[in-house]
């Protein structure tokens, strides 16, 4: 039955036309956003699941930071050390030299007093973003000092951060307020052999003018120093050589452990990011054809909307006299 007041074949044709639009628009939004998942709307699951790891990832990217801050400062403490090591072993040297029979122990105690002035320079310098931890100026004790490591989310959604700690105490070289926190600044109990006794005594090698300060005696040279007194001062100086030297180890593990968590979360984040986007990226190959595809059916939706209206149209050729 053909009627004037229903154009069934119209109503068919726009409802094609509407469902050819409805989906070009989605395919724009895709092709100009590139994404896939674009909003909850599109795939709650998908999308609440990216918006969660593109949060984790700015976190990481948060984290990379503060390695890269740790990284400085444990850097600058590790370079330091190495420097007082340099120094201390230059100093060892030197009071071995003074051991010789017929040495001017004066002389010598001057380029001692030199490589002092350089370790307090080392101590005070090594300092990056107002913190250092070779040189302690404060009533309190050396703190542990922690870094930034990781951020992790478990199984069950609960979020945590791990950080890496360094006990400035083992590596505060001059302590102003309590010299024994000092390895440089403490009292060394050292065995020395007097006239064929053993006895202990306690050196100490500077003397930053600490509040508490150091009762043993300083390594320091004079005509009246004797071989005993500078066999106690080469043990002492090597004591506290070897001290120096743990401590650098051991920033330098911490160095070594910053450099490996810094590639691998900078690795990590890679992966979340690519993880994300086979989630909710756009195939734009696919899309740019669908678009295509979907434009040639609009253009034909539009032309079969016409022929339905046409006929409707021709009706009133029956009615021509």
């Amino acid at each position: 039955m053909t009627s004037i007041m229903t154009n069934t074949a119209a109503m068919s044709a726009l409802q094609t036309l509407r469902s050819i639009d409805a989906n070009m628009e989605q395919t724009q939004n895709r092709v100009s956003t590139g994404y896939r998942v674009d909003s909850a709307a599109d795939n709650a699951a998908y999308w609440s699941i990216a918006t969660t790891m593109r949060s984790d990832n700015s976190a990481l990217s948060t984290v990379q930071d503060a390695l890269g801050l740790g990284a400085a400062k444990t850097d600058t403490a590790y370079t330091g050390l190495e420097s007082a090591v340099e120094v201390v072993t230059e100093i060892k040297s030197k009071l071995v030299a003074a051991r010789e029979p017929g040495v001017d122990k004066d002389k010598i105690n001057k380029e001692l007093s030199e490589l002092k002035n350089q370790l307090q320079s080392i101590s005070e310098s090594a300092s990056f973003s107002g913190e250092n931890w070779l040189y302690n100026t404060s009533s309190a004790a050396p703190a542990t000092k922690e870094i930034v490591a990781s951020f992790n989310r478990a199984t069950d959604g609960s979020v945590s951060v791990t950080t890496l700690a360094f006990d400035t105490g083992e590596s505060v070289l001059i302590d102003t307020y309590d010299a024994s926190r000092g390895l440089l600044t403490g009292d060394r109990p050292t065995d020395v052999d007097v006239g064929g006794t053993t006895q202990t005594i306690n050196y100490y090698l500077l003397d930053a003018g600490s509040t508490t300060a150091a009762t043993g005696t300083a390594i320091e040279l004079s005509t009246t120093t004797t071989d005993d007194d500078l066999d106690g001062m080469i043990s002492a100086t090597d004591g506290i050589l070897q001290q120096l030297t743990d401590s650098a180890s051991t920033l330098g593990a911490i160095t070594s452990r910053i450099d490996m968590q810094t590639e691998f979360v900078a690795t990590l984040m890679d992966v979340i990011e690519k993880g994300v986007g086979r989630l909710v990226d756009a195939d734009m190959n696919e899309e740019s054809t669908r678009l295509k595809a979907l434009q040639t059916q609009q253009q034909l939706g539009i032309q079969s909307l016409s022929i339905a209206n046409t006929n409707a149209e021709n009706i009133l050729t029956l009615f021509k006299q």
